[in-house]
């Protein structure tokens, strides 16, 4: 069975997060025909859009796996499901969040799937972590590597690396602001 690059993205701001991510990131080892091949770090920031809820814990990895990208985004839904993801509110808190953004360089626009991730340039909380896994990663619809798209990127959010600590505040010491 051939093997595709497949980018995922991680987040999460409810509960235990980084034992969520760590969950999460045990369950995509363990779909069949895949291969866990990179973890960046994990990743606090600021919430967007919907600003009144936690911090978030980011996170990207980079799988190879032998699923076609529909069953791959099952296999991803279904670890939400399992992990109690429940959509309320559109951008709102999360227990676990897992976005397909490349599958090797194919651009597709399904009903159910949008490859590359449409958003991807646009946010420095995805652009951050993915850079330290992959920042030569060609994205094929923008015509840039992903250390370009983050160079470029407008995104006004703090991304700071997690140690650990579960609190909030203002930009913090160590935070990297992107954009504006």
């Amino acid at each position: 069975m051939s093997s595709a690059r497949a980018i995922v993205a991680l987040g999460t701001n409810l509960g235990q997060r980084a034992c969520a991510l760590e969950r999460a990131l045990g369950a995509l080892e363990h779909l069949p025909h895949t291969r866990l091949e990179a973890v960046s770090a994990f990743y606090e920031t600021e919430p967007r859009v919907v600003e009144d809820q936690p911090l978030f814990l980011n996170a990207c990895c980079e799988l190879h796996t032998g699923l076609k990208p529909l069953e791959l985004l099952d296999a991803l839904l279904g670890i939400e499901e399992a992990m109690g993801r429940v959509r309320r509110v559109r951008r709102g808190p999360r227990t676990i969040d897992l976005d397909l953004l490349f599958y090797d360089d194919l651009i597709l626009n399904h009903t159910r799937l949008t490859l590359p991730h449409p958003a991807i340039a646009e946010r420095a909380f995805v652009l951050v972590p993915l850079n330290s896994i992959a920042p030569d990663l060609f994205h094929p619809v923008h015509q840039r590597s992903v250390g370009e798209l983050l160079r470029r990127c407008a995104d006004t959010g703090w991304v700071r690396p997690f140690g650990g600590a579960e609190r909030a505040g203002d930009l913090p010491t160590g935070a990297l602001k992107v954009g504006g």
